[in-house]
């Protein structure tokens, strides 16, 4: 696969090194693209130029590319290359980085970003996903298709608990991808048992999160309904 990258910061070029550590082909665009941050990625190509000019990613030969990691640390940069890679270019896959959470919004399709990567939201669900038991966490928003991966630690007292997953009726469009149990990470089948303390991965969608939620962890949900954000008791 060959993926073009700008962006040539510490998180470009750790991209680019797991991408070629995984046979891919890859092209690094940077402004300041110097001997010595060439000396970093040695494997990858590299083109100095700057990633919002059509002429340089014509040059960078975007049209024969899979995939676009908008990657910069400005954001208005990362949406420009992401429009001009859909629009100009037709590239299938962009993958857009987000630093300011502000901007967070305007990473989705009208501006060609396929993938919307904010740090920020990874870390607080992280935050959230290890503290949290009951409670479902958005990990990973998909934003072409409008799917999210979720995460929750199923409770003791679930009314699924010990269920077969082929018994447990979910939510439409809501699929259960993993489990990790002990620390140990499970592809489930329908006949696989849940456990209390299971840590299940799901992709599934917004409209259907709070169904989800309730399914599981009905009282975790209902003691959220029930508190008075206005009561400072």
């Amino acid at each position: 696969m060959r993926v073009v990258i700008a962006g040539a910061g510490s998180v470009g070029r750790s991209i680019a090194r797991e991408l070629l550590r995984n046979e891919h082909h890859v092209l690094l665009i940077d402004r300041d693209a110097d001997g010595e941050r060439v000396a970093k990625v040695p494997d990858a190509s590299w083109l100095q130029a700057d990633a919002c000019e059509i002429e340089a990613l014509s040059e960078a030969g975007l049209a024969d590319c899979e995939v676009v990691v908008a990657a910069t640390g400005d954001d208005k940069v990362n949406l420009v290359l992401s429009l001009l890679a859909k629009t100009e270019f037709g590239v299938p896959r962009t993958v857009a980085r987000v630093n300011n959470p502000k901007n967070e919004w305007m990473f989705d399709e009208a501006w060609g970003v396929d993938v919307a990567v904010s740090t920020p939201r990874i870390m607080t669900a992280l935050v959230e996903e290890a503290v949290s038991v009951g409670d479902l966490v958005r990990i990973f928003e998909f934003q072409q298709g409008k799917a999210m991966m979720v995460e929750m630690t199923l409770p003791v007292g679930s009314p699924y608990a010990g269920s077969r997953v082929g018994d447990v009726p979910l939510p439409g469009n809501t699929v259960l991808t993993g489990i990790i149990r002990e620390g140990h990470p499970i592809a489930p089948t329908r006949d696989d048992a849940l456990e209390p303390l299971d840590e299940l991965l799901f992709l599934t969608t917004p409209d259907v999160e709070a169904e989800l939620e309730t399914l599981l962890s009905p009282g975790q949900r209902h003691k959220r309904d029930s508190e008075d954000p206005d009561d400072e008791r």
